[in-house]
């Protein structure tokens, strides 16, 4: 091994050991100093951004050379010299002051008993009883992501604690305060991962298929990871965990943009493997009602078989904003509609729909047959062949198109049977 290589082991380990990784009443973080995880794989202090010279209490990967924060606690509010200190209350307040003891940042938690912050291997800063050290956390920093998903983290809506934790973008390289740019879980009708500018949803990741949401295919490819979306009574959320020779974030950065990254140790850079949005089809809604988008096309729009441009004069200068109408009304009371198939698709805005996990795909054809309203059906879960059933009885929007027959699932559109062909 190169003996500088040694050197740089040997300095790593000496912190990771002498370094310590819990703050408490008698014992506060002052701007000189970080709490480093028992594994050494996380730091947690002080840290200026860019070109400021405010300082904020951030969270980096200790053991790589890219210094920057994936979590930042007073984002809003920083201290404006070095003389800030981050330290715990006697009943479990965390508290960032200057030197004048202005309170920067309080994290709003108190009747803690024996009172200890600590960074744990995962990276979240937690409170908890010294007492207890396994039991339950009091406050933890990961309910409060910044920018940035780290694996552990999670995304989504904890209904017992009402805590909606979303993904907002630094302002600035130099400004890690909110901007008008987060990720979040849209929980209406069938929930789904989203990108938005202030109150504009931008892009649409789709619902989550049992595998993968719906418009990232490529997640099934990705290798050393674990993913975890969870709908029940107590929460829906999104989270990943990877094997410890895999380290990846997904963040939303400066320009609006929501990224997957894996770290390259040879090159020692960060390789983003997925962004979004990646194509015209990404920004919503591309084509209008009743059309399908897709990039490799051109035009992209295209209406969907048994449908007609609402717009035709518009259509002809590729304005399709005003989507598609039906060639031919359905005959619901007759029972005489079927269904066209459209394969490889990200599913159609599943913002309105309403789903049903306990009925069969056959059922659920059945169901959709059954309601008049009902535009188009497809399995909530495509897994050993698919199971529960999302219902649409709306406009079917932002439908996109991919070319393999890898990516995408399968989407049952409602069509009268004189556009069956």
């Amino acid at each position: 091994m190169h003996p500088l290589l040694i050197i740089l082991l040997f300095i790593f380990f000496s912190q990771a050991i002498n370094a310590r990784d819990t703050i408490t009443p008698s014992h506060p973080l002052a701007d000189n100093e970080i709490l480093v995880s028992a594994d050494g794989r996380f730091a947690l202090g002080f840290f200026t951004p860019g070109s400021s010279n405010n300082r904020y209490i951030g969270l980096w990967y200790n053991a790589i050379t890219d210094k920057t924060p994936v979590w930042v606690a007073n984002r809003k509010n920083p201290v404006k010299n070095s003389t800030g200190v981050l330290s715990i209350s006697g009943n479990g307040n965390l508290l960032i002051t200057d030197q004048s003891s202005t309170v920067a940042w309080s994290s709003g938690v108190a009747n803690v008993t024996n009172p200890v912050a600590q960074l744990l291997n995962s990276g979240n800063l937690v409170v908890r009883d010294s007492n207890f050290s396994d039991g339950e956390f009091a406050w933890q920093g990961f309910d409060y992501p910044t920018d940035t998903l780290i694996a552990g983290m999670k995304m989504g809506v904890d209904f017992v604690t009402g805590l909606n934790r979303t993904l907002t973008a630094w302002t600035s390289e130099s400004d890690p305060s909110p901007s008008q740019y987060y990720a979040l879980l849209d929980i209406h009708g069938d929930p789904q991962l989203a990108l938005c500018s202030g109150s504009k949803m931008v892009y649409r990741a789709g619902p989550w298929n049992g595998l993968r949401y719906s418009g990232i295919p490529g997640t099934v490819t990705y290798y050393g990871f674990n993913f975890s979306f969870i709908d029940n009574k107590k929460e829906i959320s999104y989270s990943f965990n990877t094997i410890p020779s895999v380290l990846s974030k997904l963040a939303v950065n400066q320009s609006g943009v929501l990224q997957r990254s894996l770290w390259v140790q040879d090159s020692e850079l960060w390789n983003i493997i997925w962004y979004a949005p990646m194509d015209q089809c990404d920004y919503m809604p591309p084509c209008g009602p009743f059309a399908t988008c897709n990039p490799n096309n051109s035009p992209i729009c295209d209406c969907i078989q048994g449908f007609k441009p609402k717009s035709p004069n518009k259509w002809m200068y590729r304005d399709a904003t005003d989507g598609c109408v039906r060639k031919t009304r359905l005959d619901c009371n007759n029972g005489t509609d079927g269904f066209l198939v459209l394969p490889n698709t990200k599913l159609a805005d599943t913002s309105n729909v309403t789903v049903d996990m306990s009925l069969s795909v056959d059922e659920c054809r059945v169901k959709c047959l059954s309601t008049c309203s009902c535009t188009a059906y497809a399995p909530a879960d495509v897994r050993n062949g698919g199971s529960g059933c999302i219902i649409w009885t709306h406009e079917l929007t932002d439908l996109k198109m991919f070319t393999s027959d890898v990516y995408g699932q399968e989407f049952y559109v409602r069509l009268a049977a004189a556009d069956l062909g």
